[in-house]
């Protein structure tokens, strides 16, 4: 999850930094720092969720949260407050604060709250993408079928169809798939880490959301594999995209019945998915 911190207390910055690095609940793509929080920087950050503090100079939480809702932001928000007013945590649900966490900072609360937000984003994710690929999948029966108009197309074909290409992983999905085409080079030739360094400015950063990406689509799929085992999207993909043992781990870890999900392997799928590229397009 990408997080962005608004606190005027840059020592408070600083802890919360620690606690979300040290214990990987995401990573920190921006924070205010003493300045006034700058809405248009936190919205071309899109981050995931945000933690906002409560009493600011210059423009409250409350106030910075409602502007960003107006404006589009889809992000959740976290108050920061030493605030226990009825009233005033009233105004801030009405703005759009989804969860609060009570000055001063407490590392437990702080994690609590964090996962429990980041399972709440997943989920909604993984609805969203579920109904996106059933809709992917009754427009496709119902247009007739056309020729083959580019290799980039069939890519985020697959990926719509599990849901992905709405992540941010995915856009770095199809770079690696459409490099390694045009320079005819298999995946086996060089390393994720080397891709990364090629193609992006924060290598890291993008190897982390082709990881994140794939686990959304594995959950998707392992979904539709409860849902439905002989659903057309899962019997085209469970056993070819993802190794099917890793598949039917996570739909037992979805089901209660195991601790862990599916593994990922970046290296695995993007492999098999040029294979199912290219299959598709003989």
């Amino acid at each position: 999850m990408d997080i962005y911190i608004v606190e005027d207390d840059v020592s408070v910055i600083s802890i919360l930094e620690d606690i979300i690095e040290d214990n990987d609940l995401g990573t920190v793509c921006g924070s205010s720092g003493e300045t006034p929080a700058d809405v248009d920087e936190i919205l071309s950050k899109n981050p995931d969720i945000i933690l906002v503090d409560f009493l600011m100079p210059e423009k409250d939480g409350v106030a910075l949260v409602r502007e960003l809702k107006e404006r589009g932001c889809k992000a959740k928000c976290i108050m920061i407050s030493q605030v226990s007013a009825k009233e005033l945590i009233g105004k801030a649900y009405d703005a759009g604060m989804d969860f609060f966490i009570s000055k001063p900072i407490n590392i437990i609360e702080v994690k609590s709250v964090i996962c429990n937000v980041t399972r709440q984003i997943m989920n909604e994710r993984t609805l969203s993408n579920i109904r996106k690929m059933f809709v992917a999948e009754m427009s496709e029966e119902q247009k007739e079928k056309r020729p083959e108009n580019g290799y980039a197309k069939k890519v985020l074909y697959i990926l719509n169809r599990l849901g992905m290409s709405g992540e941010k992983g995915g856009d770095d999905i199809l770079r690696i798939c459409q490099y390694l085409h045009s320079n005819s080079r298999s995946i086996s030739q060089v390393s994720i880490g080397q891709l990364c360094d090629i193609l992006s400015d924060a290598p890291k950063n993008m190897e982390q959301r082709i990881r994140r990406a794939i686990a959304v689509g594995m959950s998707n799929l392992a979904h539709l594999g409860i849902e439905d085992f002989m659903n057309e999207t899962f019997t085209a993909y469970s056993s070819t995209l993802f190794p099917f043992e890793e598949i039917r781990s996570e739909m037992d870890h979805i089901r209660g019945k195991r601790k862990y999900g599916g593994k990922v392997s970046i290296k695995k799928f993007i492999d098999s998915l040029m294979l199912a590229v290219d299959r598709e397009l003989q």
